[in-house]
Parts: C-alpha cells; structure tokens; sequence
C-alpha cells in the first residue's frame, strides 16, 4: 500500500485506540475491544423501513460481493443485513482499467458495476445467501425507468430478499446513474414506478454530487420510498502527473472513505431533520464511535463500505463497540441512540421506522 493509504490504516489504528473503554467516553473504537458479556442485554434490533435488522451494521453495496468473499472473516448472516454488489438488468463489463486510485485518507473507483446481470444474481448467488440466513438487500442499477422495474418484478418473486436498494447515484457510468439521482422528479418516477410493482421495502440511495439533496429526498419520500440509504461516493479525480493524463480509465472516480466521512454525516442530519424516512447512513465509518455519530445524526442503521479493505472484520467491531458503548451508557435499546444529536435542538424529533 501507497502513503495516502497507509494514512487510512493509521486513522483506523487511532480510532480503536481511543483510551480505555469506560474512560474513553464516546471516544472509541476502544469499546470494540471490550467485554463481550457487558453489553448481554443490550437490544441492537432495529426496523428500517420494514426491513427488520438484527443489529444497525449493513455491508454497503459493492464492497462487501455477494456475502462470501469475506468468507471466515464477516459471516453475511452476522451483520444486520448485506446489501449486494449493484445489479443491472443485464451482464455489465464495467469500465476499463485503471479502476481504482488512493487518494488522501480514502479511495476513488471507477469500477462501472460490472456484476452478471439479475438473473445469475438470482439463480446463483441468492440460493447461497438464502440458505445461510442472511438478511439481504438487493441493489439495482438502470438506464431507464424501465429497467428498474423489470428488476424489481423478478426480485418480487425471488425468495429470500428482504428490500430493494435503487441505486440512482452512482457516478461511474456514463448514463443513467447519475442522471437519475440528480434531478429529484426522476428519482421520484423511478421509486413510484418501483413501488407499484412490488410490496418488498424500497430504499433509493441518494448522490452528494447535487445542489439540494434534502428536495431529493422529500421526493422519493412523497414517491412512497419505504427509507433512504445516503451516501454514495463524491465524484473526484486523479491526474498522473508523469504522464500528463488522468490515473482512473474513466477519468472520473467516486471517492469513498474517511475522507468523505464529514460530509456524508452533515447529509444524514440535514435529511434527517426534513423527511419522515428511516436512514441507512454511511460514508467513511471506520469505527464504532462512527457509526455512533451517524446515528446519532439520525441514521437508523449504518452502513460499511470501504472500511472492510482496510480491516476485513470491521464490521463485528462495530456492531460489538455499539453494543458496548450501550452498556455503558445504561441504555437498553440502539434505537435511544437515533437523532440524538438533533433532538438537542429539535425536541419534537423522533426515530423514523
């Protein structure tokens, strides 16, 4: 690993070694180390928009393939739920290489969600998650409206999914991604057109790069979106500077991890605050003490992304940290934890389920 990578391993390292659990305050990723029988009596257990969780840990779509390749290290049936690699309607090759660059304390990619098209998606790789017990989240990308809805018919009839992730943000590709998610009367065409084919919950996950996410969000809420996952990558770049050209094949690249982290949390309290949705917030968490602030933010679960190619069992630290930090806390439920931070200057806010 490069310098500015090896930067991300060492904000991990500070982030788990925040003093001692009791002492360290809300300051830890020290609680994932801590006493597993502490946090016994804790309830993890929370409803996104009608996707019941286990705990508040989701994969984020992309980073985690369909629940296997992190196989003996995160088993997909631990975490609240997996959201699998994005899915379009048809074989996607992606974009060609390079596809990805570090970049200052995060990651840009340019992968184009090659993935095998919803069927093999279907045929192939559910049966497996199906069988392990894995609450599972499918994640769709279309060109056209009708895309979506075709996906969403299939996975109606598919046992085993327990809701639909609209991936309407995604900055690389060069079609409908990313016109999709900017422009608020397509996001809402694309999650009414979706809802009126299937009763399993529907979550659009929204893009940062516009000028008003908030109008995005009433949006697909007035569609009749069951919750909101945010965010997605931010769209950025990197130039080799020896070869005078840019370093990612597409030229453009979604920048994930810490680097993006204080964004994505001021978007979760921004939308948090004006729509009645449950939030499945993410963007840079690297420890529980993370996670804690998106909830906090008002995010009812939380979502790991690129943290996992840094520390393939993230995501049972945080879920153990969570826990923990509950305990010491003296609260009984995570959701005591949701909006917290807004209800500090909004009493009348409450969880969105």
């Amino acid at each position: 690993s490069g310098p500015l990578w090896r930067g991300v391993i060492q904000m991990h390292v500070g982030c788990a070694d925040v003093g001692a659990r009791a002492d360290a305050g809300v300051g830890a990723g020290a609680y994932a180390g801590a006493d597993a029988d502490a946090g016994a009596g804790v309830d993890l257990r929370v409803n996104l928009g009608g996707i019941e969780l286990a705990n508040p840990v989701v994969m984020a779509s992309g980073t985690f393939g369909y629940g296997f390749e992190y196989e003996g290290l995160v088993e997909p049936e631990t975490v609240g739920a997996v959201c699998v690699k994005g899915t379009t309607l048809l074989p996607r090759a992606g974009n060609k290489p390079p596809r990805i660059a570090e970049a200052p304390c995060g990651l840009l990619n340019s992968i184009g969600l090659e993935n095998p098209g919803i069927e093999a998606f279907i045929r192939e790789h559910l049966p497996r998650l199906r069988e392990r017990g894995a609450t599972v989240i499918a994640n769709i990308a279309g060109d056209t409206v009708d895309d979506y809805v075709r996906m969403a018919e299939m996975l109606e009839k598919a046992p085993g999914v327990a809701g639909i992730e609209l991936n309407v943000s995604c900055p690389n590709i060069a079609r409908g991604g990313m016109h999709f998610g900017v422009d608020p009367g397509s996001v809402h065409r694309i999650v009414r057109a979706v809802k009126q084919v299937t009763l399993l919950p529907v979550m659009p996950k929204l893009s940062p790069n516009v000028t008003d996410i908030v109008a995005v969000a009433r949006a697909a809420q007035n569609a009749g979106a069951d919750a909101i996952s945010m965010i997605n990558t931010l769209l950025g770049m990197a130039i080799d500077i020896e070869a005078r050209r840019p370093v990612l094949g597409n030229v453009f690249g979604g920048l994930s991890g810490p680097a993006i982290k204080p964004v994505a949390l001021r978007i979760v309290y921004q939308v948090a605050k004006s729509i009645d949705l449950p939030i499945l917030g993410g963007g840079g968490i690297m420890c529980a003490r993370d996670a804690i602030e998106f909830m906090m933010a008002g995010a009812t679960a939380v979502s790991i992304g690129t943290g996992t190619f840094i520390h393939p069992r993230l995501a049972i630290e945080v879920i153990d940290g969570i826990r923990n930090y509950l305990a010491d806390h003296s609260l009984t439920s995570v959701r005591r934890v949701v909006g917290a931070a807004i209800m500090q200057t909004d009493s009348s806010f409450r969880a969105r389920e």
